[in-house]
């Protein structure tokens, strides 16, 4: 589903309950990422290397000069940025580390972490995913920092995606690391794959949900929505 404006305002709860986007070859097939097997048997500077000469080769297909000094370090500074940075997700290694806590404040009511930045990548073209993620859990003993649930949401965003299962993974993962069931993710995002190409539209943006355990019920996924559009509605 793809919405004008900010989604959040103009979609009811009804609506936003039931949510589910699915565009041209835009589903997602399984909750993991699809990887070969053989995905880490190299390690980073064989990957960048390998990039670097495959982009080059690219570039020069497209009819550039490599020798222009704008240019002659490009293919390293592509390669570089997909395996150190926009990419760097796909590997485990760099999963941020989610130490729980024991919840001596026994606080027993939702934690909500609102307007969290999503910086992804379209897996169909390669063109960025921008937007926001609004995160939730309740405590069944355990409590995180905050920071951490920025870096989940980061984490499994630096990779090629659909906002699907983005949206699916960040959920799963809160859920197994702070053994919770009650975990909600809403997240809204603009996708260049539909503004800079295709049909063009720039003012449209996507809206996902995932809820689990008690966020599946419908007051305490209306107190959720709630908590995330106060700033929305200003």
């Amino acid at each position: 589903m793809k919405t004008n404006g900010s989604a959040l305002k103009n979609i009811s709860f009804d609506n936003i309950a039931e949510l589910e986007f699915h565009g041209d070859n835009h589903v997602s097939t399984s909750t993991d990422t699809p990887m070969r097997e053989d995905a880490f048997d190299i390690n980073d500077e064989e990957k960048i290397a390998r990039i670097e000469n495959n982009f080059r080769e690219i570039m020069e297909t497209m009819g550039l000069d490599l020798t222009d000094d704008s240019l002659k370090g490009t293919p390293h500074r592509v390669a570089k940025m997909f395996i150190k940075e926009k990419f760097q997700g796909l590997d485990p290694k760099n999963k941020p580390v989610m130490r729980a806590f024991e919840n001596k404040y026994q606080y027993n009511q939702m934690i909500v972490e609102k307007n969290i930045t999503v910086n992804s990548s379209c897996e169909h073209h390669f063109v960025p995913i921008m937007g926001k993620a609004h995160v939730a859990y309740i405590s069944s003993g355990k409590v995180v920092g905050l920071s951490k649930l920025n870096r989940i949401v980061d984490y499994y965003a630096r990779r090629p995606q659909v906002q699907e299962r983005l949206t699916r993974q960040i959920a799963e993962e809160l859920r197994s690391s702070l053994d919770t069931e009650d975990v909600a993710v809403v997240m809204e995002a603009k996708h260049l794959c539909v503004s800079s190409r295709g049909i063009q539209d720039e003012s449209s943006t996507t809206v996902t949900a995932e809820y689990l355990g008690a966020f599946k019920t419908e007051s305490k996924k209306r107190e959720f929505l709630d908590y995330i559009k106060m700033d929305l509605e200003k």
